[in-house]
C-alpha cells in the first residue's frame, strides 16, 4: 500500500491540509463544494526536472504543447488529487473485503470454548467377466466437481467444492463416543494425514429432541456440541457426513417400546417394517432433525445396510403375494421413499448408502427404480485381500443400472472380531492395497466414476454387541492406512509420513505394533491398552495356574475354608503382591486416561469386558492371602 501522506511530498512554501476529499474512513467526510476545483496558492512552488527539448525543438521556437505555459503548482496539484483519489479507491476495496471476510460465518470460531448373510432370492448379481488392473501404478483419480444446494428455506447452505478424491474417517458412535475435547485434538491430526472429510454416525449419541427426545444417550453431543464439531471440521477443511440408519441397524430405535411396532419382526429390534405409515414419518422427523444441524453438508449417508428378516414380517409376506413382488422390490420402494423426500426437501443434497442390499438385486430391478438418479452406492468390503473381479461383477451392474458415481470403503479397525482389543495392522494395510486395485479398474466401468473412499472404524458390530478397538488405539492403523491411500502404496515414504507425524521411531506391521514413545492424541491409551492386551491375562494366568506354591498350599480349597501355613504362603506372597500392585498402578492410570476421553459408560464398559474378569481373579485371590496369612495357621474353618 502507498504511504498516505507521501514521504516524498513536493510540495513547499506553506502549510497544505490533506490532499483526500474524506479525512479518514469513519469519520467526518470533507468532500469539496460542488464547483469548480480550487486552485493551489501562488506561494506553492513544485521542484521537479524541467522538461528537456531537443535541439530541434530549440529552433522551431517556443513550445506550444499542451500545458507547456500552465503554472507547475497547478498541474502537480492536479497530479497529486487524482493520485489520492486512486489511494483513496484501493483503500474502500480493502475496506470492504476486510469486513466481508470478519463477518463470513464460516469462519466465525469461538477458539476458546462385515459381511452381511446372503439370501438366494434376489435374481442376478451382474456380469463377472471383468479382469484386474494393475497392482503397483499409483493413482490418478478424476477431478470430481461438488456444487452444493442453493439456500432455501430448511435447506443447505450453498458451498462449492472440488476434489480429486474423497477420504472419509468413519467415527462410528454407537459406542464409545469420545468427548467433543478429543475430537479437537483428532481432528488436526485426520488432516494432517491426508483425510478429507468425516462420515460421523451418531446413532444415540445426536441430541433428539420433541418426540425424538427418548432416543438420546444420557451422554448425547449438545446442539452446541453438534455445531462445534462441524466448525472444528470446517477450520481443518474437513467435510462432514452425517449418517442415518433408515432401514437395518435401528436397534437403537426400535428397542423402545414406543417404537416396537415399526418393527419388521416382532421379535427383533433390527429393521424397520416398511409398511407401517408411521416407519416413513419417523424417518423424516429423524432426516429433518439432523440435517437441520447440517446445513454445510454436500452428503447424507442412509446406512440401509443389512437390513435383517426383511420379507418375513406377515405385512411384507403380504405385500409381496398382493403385489407379485420380492424381497428386492420391497427393499426398493423404500428407499426411493427415503430418497425421495431427501431430494424434495434438500435440494442439491447428494445421497449415500451401503451397497450390500443392492449386490442381489438385478440390474434391470434398479434401473426401473430410478433411484440411481439420487444416491451414490458405497461398496464395502474387509477382506485383506480380494481380486478387482470380486468387486467388478458389482461396479458393472451399477454402470449399467445407471449410477453416476461409486465410493469405496475399507476399514482401519472394528472388521477383525466383535472384541477385538488391538488392530492387526497388516491385515488393514493390505485391505487398502486391494482397493487401490480396484480403484485403477474403475475406469473400465466408465460412465461410472470413483468419487470417495471410506475408512470405517467400527466402534460395535451393533448396538447390543461389545466394543470393538478404542478409537485411540486405532490410530496408528488409520494413519498407516491413510497413507497408503494418499501414496497409492505402502512404501518407504509412507512408513517415514507415519512415523514422523504419530512420534513413533518404528513400526511392525506383522506384530502389529510400533516402537517409540509416539506423540498423538490418546497415545497414552494406546500404550496402556498394548500391555493390558499384551499381558495382563497372560501373568495373572500364569501366577494362578503355574506358580506351584500356589497350586500346592493356597488352593480353591485352602481358601475356602480359610486355612493355610504362612511358611509356605510367604513362598510366594511376594510375588503375587507385587503383581497386584503393578497392574493396579497402571490400571489406575488407563482409568484416568480413558476418563479424559469418555464418558462414564464407556470406561466401565471398556474395563468390565478388558480388565475385570482377569484382575479379579488376582484381586480376590490377594484379599484371600492377606486374611488368611492373618489367622496364622488356624484350624481349618469348617
Amino acid at each position: 500500500m502507498v504511504p498516505w501522506p507521501p514521504r516524498d511530498a513536493p510540495w513547499q512554501g506553506c502549510p497544505v491540509t490533506s490532499p483526500h476529499p474524506v479525512a479518514s474512513l469513519g469519520g467526518d467526510a470533507r468532500a469539496p463544494a460542488a464547483g469548480p476545483a480550487p486552485q493551489p496558492p501562488p506561494c506553492l512552488r513544485w521542484r521537479s526536472p524541467r522538461r528537456l527539448r531537443s535541439g530541434a525543438e530549440a529552433e522551431a521556437g517556443p513550445d506550444t504543447s499542451p500545458g507547456a505555459h500552465e503554472c507547475p503548482a497547478a498541474m502537480a496539484c492536479q497530479r497529486s488529487t487524482k493520485l489520492n483519489l486512486l489511494r483513496l479507491t484501493v483503500l474502500l476495496v480493502v475496506a470492504l473485503a476486510g469486513i466481508k471476510f470478519l463477518f463470513r460465518d464460516s469462519l466465525t470460531l469461538e477458539l476458546h470454548k462385515h459381511v452381511s448373510k446372503d439370501s438366494g432370492f434376489w435374481g442376478d448379481a451382474g456380469d463377472t467377466s471383468q479382469g484386474a488392473g494393475p497392482r503397483s501404478q499409483a493413482l490418478e483419480l478424476p477431478v470430481a466437481k461438488i456444487t452444493a444446494p442453493r439456500q432455501g428455506p430448511g435447506q443447505q447452505v450453498p458451498k462449492d467444492i472440488s476434489a480429486t478424491e474423497m477420504r472419509l474417517v468413519h467415527l462410528d458412535l454407537k459406542g464409545a463416543a469420545p468427548k467433543v475435547s478429543y475430537l479437537e485434538q483428532l481432528f488436526p491430526l485426520l488432516s494432517r494425514l491426508g483425510a478429507n472429510g468425516v462420515l460421523i454416525e451418531y446413532e444415540d449419541m445426536f441430541p433428539f429432541k420433541g418426540d425424538l427426545e427418548v432416543l438420546r444417550s444420557p451422554y448425547a453431543y449438545s446442539e452446541e456440541d453438534i455445531e462445534w464439531i462441524q466448525q472444528l471440521a470446517e477450520l481443518h477443511k474437513l467435510e462432514v457426513v452425517p449418517l442415518v440408519q433408515t432401514f437395518g441397524h435401528v436397534e437403537f430405535i426400535l428397542k423402545h417400546e414406543k417404537y416396537q411396532h415399526l418393527r419388521e419382526v416382532e421379535r427383533f429390534p433390527n429393521s424397520f417394517n416398511p409398511h407401517v405409515p408411521d416407519t416413513l414419518a419417523l424417518l423424516k422427523s429423524l432426516l429433518s432433525q439432523v440435517m437441520e444441524k447440517h446445513r454445510r453438508s454436500s452428503w447424507i449417508h442412509i446406512g440401509a445396510d443389512e437390513v435383517f428378516h426383511l420379507g418375513e414380517g406377515m405385512d411384507s409376506k403380504s405385500w409381496m403375494s398382493h403385489n407379485r413382488g420380492d424381497v428386492g422390490t420391497m427393499y426398493l420402494k423404500h428407499i426411493k421413499q427415503v430418497l425421495g423426500f431427501i431430494a424434495a426437501r434438500y435440494q442439491g443434497l447428494r445421497a449415500l448408502m451401503w451397497d450390500d442390499m443392492l449386490r442381489k438385486i438385478s440390474a434391470g430391478a434398479l434401473r426401473e427404480s430410478g433411484i440411481a438418479k439420487h444416491v451414490s452406492p458405497v461398496v464395502w468390503f474387509y477382506a485383506p485381500d480380494f481380486e478387482v473381479e470380486q468387486i467388478g461383477q458389482f461396479l458393472a451392474k451399477y454402470a449399467e443400472s445407471g449410477f453416476e458415481a461409486v465410493w469405496f470403503a475399507s476399514a482401519f479397525k472394528g472388521t477383525t472380531g466383535p472384541a477385538q482389543a488391538w488392530p492387526p495392522l497388516n491385515h488393514h494395510v493390505r485391505n487398502q492395497l486391494s482397493w487401490l486395485r480396484v480403484m485403477q479398474a474403475v475406469p473400465r466401468f466408465a460412465p461410472l466414476r470413483f468419487q470417495g473412499i471410506v475408512l470405517t472404524g467400527w466402534q460395535r458390530y451393533d448396538h447390543y454387541s461389545v466394543l470393538c478397538e478404542l478409537l485411540p488405539v486405532g490410530i496408528p492403523s488409520l494413519a498407516v492406512c491413510l497413507q497408503t491411500l494418499v501414496h497409492g502404496g505402502f512404501m518407504e515414504e509412507t512408513r517415514r509420513k507415519v512415523l514422523d507425524v504419530l512420534g513413533f521411531q518404528s513400526m511392525q506391521l506383522e506384530q502389529g505394533t510400533c516402537e517409540g514413545r509416539g506423540a498423538f492424541p490418546g497415545v497414552e491409551i494406546y500404550r496402556m491398552v498394548e500391555q493390558v492386551n499384551g499381558h495382563l491375562k497372560e501373568s495373572i494366568q500364569k501366577a494362578l495356574e503355574e506358580e506351584s506354591g500356589i497350586k500346592g498350599w493356597f488352593s480353591p480349597h485352602h481358601r475356602k475354608h480359610q486355612f493355610g501355613n504362612p511358611r509356605n504362603m510367604e513362598s510366594f506372597g511376594s510375588k503375587v503382591l507385587k503383581l497386584h500392585e503393578d497392574w493396579e498402578s497402571l490400571v489406575r492410570e488407563l482409568r484416568a486416561q480413558l476418563e479424559s476421553i469418555y464418558f462414564p459408560d464407556t470406561v466401565e464398559e471398556w474395563m468390565e469386558e478388558n480388565v475385570n474378569p482377569y484382575l479379579d481373579q488376582l484381586r480376590d485371590l490377594v484379599r484371600d492371602y492377606r486374611a488368611i496369612i492373618r489367622l496364622n495357621a488356624r484350624p481349618k474353618a469348617s
